[in-house]
Protein backbone atom coordinates (compact mmCIF):
# COMPACT_ATOMS: atom_id res chain seq x y z
CA UNK A 1 0.00 0.00 0.00
CA UNK A 2 1.20 3.57 -0.69
CA UNK A 3 2.94 5.36 1.90
CA UNK A 4 2.02 8.55 0.73
CA UNK A 5 -2.31 8.37 0.97
CA UNK A 6 -3.25 11.55 3.31
CA UNK A 7 -6.60 12.50 3.36
CA UNK A 8 -7.92 14.96 1.23
CA UNK A 9 -9.93 16.89 3.49
CA UNK A 10 -12.86 18.84 1.96
CA UNK A 11 -14.96 21.40 3.60
CA UNK A 12 -19.15 20.34 4.14
CA UNK A 13 -18.57 16.55 2.91
CA UNK A 14 -19.50 13.69 5.58
CA UNK A 15 -16.07 11.67 6.31
CA UNK A 16 -17.42 8.93 4.35
CA UNK A 17 -17.36 11.11 1.31
CA UNK A 18 -13.26 12.84 2.04
CA UNK A 19 -12.23 9.09 2.47
CA UNK A 20 -13.95 7.99 -1.06
CA UNK A 21 -12.66 10.90 -2.61
CA UNK A 22 -9.68 10.38 -1.23
CA UNK A 23 -8.98 6.45 -2.35
CA UNK A 24 -10.86 7.38 -5.41
CA UNK A 25 -7.87 9.63 -6.68
CA UNK A 26 -5.36 7.13 -5.33
CA UNK A 27 -6.70 4.75 -7.30
CA UNK A 28 -7.59 7.10 -10.73
CA UNK A 29 -2.83 8.40 -10.46
CA UNK A 30 -2.45 4.78 -9.63
CA UNK A 31 -1.42 4.83 -6.35
CA UNK A 32 -3.56 2.27 -5.13
CA UNK A 33 -2.98 -0.49 -7.89
CA UNK A 34 -5.38 -3.33 -9.63
CA UNK A 35 -5.70 -6.19 -7.52
CA UNK A 36 -4.45 -4.24 -4.14
CA UNK A 37 -6.24 -4.83 -1.09
CA UNK A 38 -8.09 -2.48 0.62
CA UNK A 39 -8.06 -3.40 4.37
CA UNK A 40 -10.34 -0.94 6.55
CA UNK A 41 -7.76 -1.44 9.21
CA UNK A 42 -4.82 -0.32 7.68
CA UNK A 43 -6.38 2.53 5.82
CA UNK A 44 -8.08 3.80 8.59
CA UNK A 45 -5.11 4.40 10.91
CA UNK A 46 -3.15 5.26 7.86
CA UNK A 47 -6.21 8.18 7.05
CA UNK A 48 -6.76 9.00 10.87
CA UNK A 49 -10.25 8.01 10.90
CA UNK A 50 -12.37 4.98 11.82
CA UNK A 51 -12.95 2.27 10.58
CA UNK A 52 -16.77 3.21 9.89
CA UNK A 53 -16.16 5.81 7.22
CA UNK A 54 -13.52 3.78 5.34
CA UNK A 55 -16.12 0.62 5.09
CA UNK A 56 -18.94 3.16 3.32
CA UNK A 57 -16.45 4.37 1.15
CA UNK A 58 -15.46 1.23 -0.08
CA UNK A 59 -18.76 0.46 -0.66
CA UNK A 60 -19.21 3.80 -2.71
CA UNK A 61 -15.87 2.27 -4.86
CA UNK A 62 -17.66 -0.94 -5.46
CA UNK A 63 -20.73 1.24 -6.83
CA UNK A 64 -18.48 2.89 -9.18
CA UNK A 65 -16.72 0.01 -10.40
CA UNK A 66 -13.32 1.27 -8.56
CA UNK A 67 -13.37 -1.83 -6.42
CA UNK A 68 -14.32 -5.33 -5.84
CA UNK A 69 -15.07 -7.51 -2.82
CA UNK A 70 -13.40 -11.26 -3.09
CA UNK A 71 -15.09 -13.68 -1.10
CA UNK A 72 -12.67 -14.84 1.85
CA UNK A 73 -10.21 -11.51 1.02
CA UNK A 74 -12.17 -8.75 1.41
CA UNK A 75 -11.99 -5.76 -0.59
CA UNK A 76 -9.54 -5.03 -3.50
CA UNK A 77 -8.62 -2.14 -6.17
CA UNK A 78 -10.84 -3.76 -9.40
CA UNK A 79 -8.86 -4.22 -12.19
CA UNK A 80 -9.96 -2.88 -15.55
CA UNK A 81 -11.31 -5.31 -17.88
CA UNK A 82 -12.50 -4.76 -21.92
CA UNK A 83 -15.81 -5.88 -20.99
CA UNK A 84 -16.53 -3.32 -18.30
CA UNK A 85 -14.76 -0.36 -20.37
CA UNK A 86 -17.20 -1.64 -23.60
CA UNK A 87 -19.90 -1.49 -21.33
CA UNK A 88 -19.83 2.34 -19.72
CA UNK A 89 -18.22 4.00 -22.92
CA UNK A 90 -21.06 2.47 -25.00
CA UNK A 91 -23.61 4.01 -22.77
CA UNK A 92 -21.64 7.33 -22.92
CA UNK A 93 -21.37 7.05 -26.76
CA UNK A 94 -25.56 7.08 -27.06
CA UNK A 95 -25.87 9.87 -24.52
CA UNK A 96 -22.97 11.87 -26.23
CA UNK A 97 -24.45 11.63 -29.59
CA UNK A 98 -27.65 12.92 -28.37
CA UNK A 99 -26.31 15.88 -26.14
CA UNK A 100 -24.62 17.06 -28.88
CA UNK A 101 -27.56 16.39 -31.04
CA UNK A 102 -30.02 18.74 -28.95
CA UNK A 103 -26.44 21.43 -28.46
CA UNK A 104 -26.58 21.84 -31.66
CA UNK A 105 -30.42 23.03 -31.34
CA UNK A 106 -30.59 24.77 -28.53
CA UNK A 107 -26.55 26.24 -27.94
CA UNK A 108 -26.44 30.12 -27.38
CA UNK A 109 -23.55 32.43 -28.74
CA UNK A 110 -22.36 32.72 -25.21
CA UNK A 111 -22.11 28.66 -24.91
CA UNK A 112 -20.19 28.58 -27.91
CA UNK A 113 -17.87 30.94 -27.03
CA UNK A 114 -17.88 29.48 -23.60
CA UNK A 115 -17.10 26.25 -25.28
CA UNK A 116 -14.09 27.53 -27.47
CA UNK A 117 -12.65 28.86 -24.68
CA UNK A 118 -12.83 25.23 -23.10
CA UNK A 119 -11.50 24.16 -26.19
CA UNK A 120 -8.10 26.30 -25.70
CA UNK A 121 -7.86 25.49 -22.21
CA UNK A 122 -7.72 21.63 -23.27
CA UNK A 123 -5.25 22.55 -25.33
CA UNK A 124 -2.72 24.29 -23.21
CA UNK A 125 -3.21 21.83 -20.78
CA UNK A 126 -1.93 19.16 -23.29
CA UNK A 127 1.12 21.76 -24.01
CA UNK A 128 2.15 21.59 -20.07
CA UNK A 129 1.36 17.95 -19.93
CA UNK A 130 -0.85 17.77 -16.75
CA UNK A 131 -2.98 15.40 -16.98
CA UNK A 132 -5.18 16.33 -13.92
CA UNK A 133 -5.49 19.84 -15.42
CA UNK A 134 -5.96 17.87 -18.81
CA UNK A 135 -8.96 15.55 -17.49
CA UNK A 136 -10.60 18.84 -15.73
CA UNK A 137 -10.28 20.10 -19.36
CA UNK A 138 -11.64 17.46 -20.95
CA UNK A 139 -15.11 17.47 -18.32
CA UNK A 140 -15.54 20.89 -18.68
CA UNK A 141 -15.76 20.81 -22.45
CA UNK A 142 -18.29 18.21 -22.55
CA UNK A 143 -20.24 19.66 -19.67
CA UNK A 144 -20.56 22.73 -21.60
CA UNK A 145 -22.37 20.59 -24.42
CA UNK A 146 -24.61 19.10 -22.05
CA UNK A 147 -25.52 21.96 -20.44
CA UNK A 148 -26.25 23.20 -23.79
CA UNK A 149 -28.89 20.25 -24.65
CA UNK A 150 -31.50 21.90 -21.96
CA UNK A 151 -32.31 18.61 -20.80
CA UNK A 152 -31.76 18.22 -16.87
CA UNK A 153 -32.64 14.64 -16.69
CA UNK A 154 -29.93 13.71 -19.93
CA UNK A 155 -27.51 15.96 -17.61
CA UNK A 156 -28.77 13.62 -14.51
CA UNK A 157 -28.09 10.38 -16.31
CA UNK A 158 -24.97 11.35 -18.00
CA UNK A 159 -23.43 12.93 -14.57
CA UNK A 160 -24.46 9.54 -12.58
CA UNK A 161 -22.24 7.79 -15.18
CA UNK A 162 -19.41 10.21 -14.62
CA UNK A 163 -17.45 8.20 -11.92
CA UNK A 164 -17.92 5.22 -13.94
CA UNK A 165 -16.04 7.00 -17.12
CA UNK A 166 -13.65 8.52 -15.52
CA UNK A 167 -10.96 6.05 -14.91
CA UNK A 168 -11.13 5.54 -18.69
CA UNK A 169 -10.99 9.11 -19.29
CA UNK A 170 -7.44 9.15 -16.98
CA UNK A 171 -5.96 6.50 -18.60
CA UNK A 172 -6.64 7.51 -22.24
CA UNK A 173 -5.52 10.97 -21.27
CA UNK A 174 -2.12 9.37 -19.90
CA UNK A 175 -1.69 8.61 -23.96
CA UNK A 176 0.25 11.37 -25.58
CA UNK A 177 -0.03 10.10 -28.94
CA UNK A 178 -3.88 10.31 -28.44
CA UNK A 179 -3.23 14.38 -27.92
CA UNK A 180 -3.37 15.47 -31.71
CA UNK A 181 -6.38 12.95 -32.25
CA UNK A 182 -7.73 14.76 -29.00
CA UNK A 183 -7.53 18.55 -30.66
CA UNK A 184 -8.25 17.90 -33.48
CA UNK A 185 -11.59 15.90 -32.22
CA UNK A 186 -12.77 19.11 -29.88
CA UNK A 187 -11.82 21.63 -32.84
CA UNK A 188 -14.23 19.30 -35.16
CA UNK A 189 -16.85 19.13 -32.34
CA UNK A 190 -16.63 23.06 -32.19
CA UNK A 191 -17.18 23.79 -35.51
CA UNK A 192 -19.42 21.32 -36.13
CA UNK A 193 -21.79 22.62 -33.26
CA UNK A 194 -21.12 26.24 -34.68
CA UNK A 195 -22.77 25.39 -38.26
CA UNK A 196 -25.66 23.70 -36.09
CA UNK A 197 -25.37 20.53 -38.62
CA UNK A 198 -26.77 18.02 -36.29
CA UNK A 199 -25.33 15.10 -38.63
CA UNK A 200 -21.79 15.96 -38.63
CA UNK A 201 -21.34 16.69 -35.10
CA UNK A 202 -23.22 13.51 -34.35
CA UNK A 203 -20.75 11.39 -36.73
CA UNK A 204 -17.40 13.32 -34.79
CA UNK A 205 -18.71 12.68 -31.30
CA UNK A 206 -19.22 9.06 -32.23
CA UNK A 207 -15.60 8.69 -33.73
CA UNK A 208 -14.27 10.28 -30.62
CA UNK A 209 -15.51 8.26 -27.81
CA UNK A 210 -15.15 4.81 -29.96
CA UNK A 211 -11.32 6.18 -30.63
CA UNK A 212 -11.04 6.03 -27.06
CA UNK A 213 -12.44 2.33 -26.47
CA UNK A 214 -10.12 1.11 -29.10
CA UNK A 215 -7.15 3.12 -27.13
CA UNK A 216 -8.09 1.72 -23.54
CA UNK A 217 -8.65 -1.55 -25.37
CA UNK A 218 -4.62 -1.27 -26.43
CA UNK A 219 -4.37 -0.24 -22.82
CA UNK A 220 -5.64 -2.77 -20.54
CA UNK A 221 -3.95 -5.59 -23.21
CA UNK A 222 -0.78 -4.12 -21.93
CA UNK A 223 -1.63 -4.13 -18.08
CA UNK A 224 -2.72 -7.82 -18.70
Amino acid sequence: MTDNLELNMEAFLPLRDVVFHTLREAIIKGELKPGERLMEVQLAEKLGVSRTPVREAIRMLEQDGLAVTIPRRGAEVAHMTEKDMENVLQIREVLDELAVQLAAENMTDEQMETLEDAALEFEQAIREENVKRLAQADVAFHDIIYGATENKRLVAIINNLREQMFRYRIEYLRDKEAYPTLMREHRAIVEGLKKRDKQSVSEIMRAHIRNQVEAVKDIIRKQE
